[in-house]
């Protein structure tokens, strides 16, 4: 294969998976619509079924990539609706607790999203899910290798890590 074809044959793949990785993002957009939710509500709501006795409002700007005005915005509009509630953790940090409220409200619209995923999980063998895991955090890895050899990202991309 000339090097020509062979660079057409990469990015051809490289824009087959962006394409994945952006619908991945519209499905879980979709389910958060579905369920009268905003992207970050859906997030903190997920992180909060996910971690089962609360979470730290950093973590999940770290664990989701979504900045903290973002999600101190959405904290601020679930702690209104009764949701949620607000601890004050070590430092400035804020544990984010769930309420009785919260707690009927994951079980309502959160459980399903994780037995949908659990779903689609269990219809692949365990060889295919360990490979989607491994060549995704390889390719992650690369890419930030590749932006912190670079100006201007070289500065950013600890951040995200």
């Amino acid at each position: 294969m000339t090097e020509h074809h062979k660079n057409k044959s990469e990015q051809s793949s490289l824009t087959e998976f962006n394409q994945i990785h952006k619908e991945m993002d519209s499905l879980y957009h979709t389910m958060a619509l579905n369920l009268n939710l905003s992207d970050s509500a859906f997030i903190i709501l997920y992180a909060l079924y996910e971690q089962e006795d609360g979470c730290l409002q950093k973590d999940i700007c770290h664990d989701f990539c979504v900045s903290k005005q973002t999600i101190n915005s959405s904290i601020k509009k679930l702690e209104q609706q009764g949701y949620v509630l607000l601890e004050q953790g070590s430092g400035r940090d804020k544990r984010i607790l769930v309420t009785a409220k919260g707690r009927q409200l994951l079980e309502e619209k959160i459980r399903p999203v994780f037995e949908m995923e659990q779903q689609a999980f269990a219809q692949m063998e365990s060889e295919e899910i360990h490979t989607l895991l491994r060549l995704n955090r390889k390719y992650c890895d690369m890419l930030r290798e590749q932006m912190n050899a670079r100006q201007p990202f070289s500065n950013q991309t600890d951040a995200l890590r």
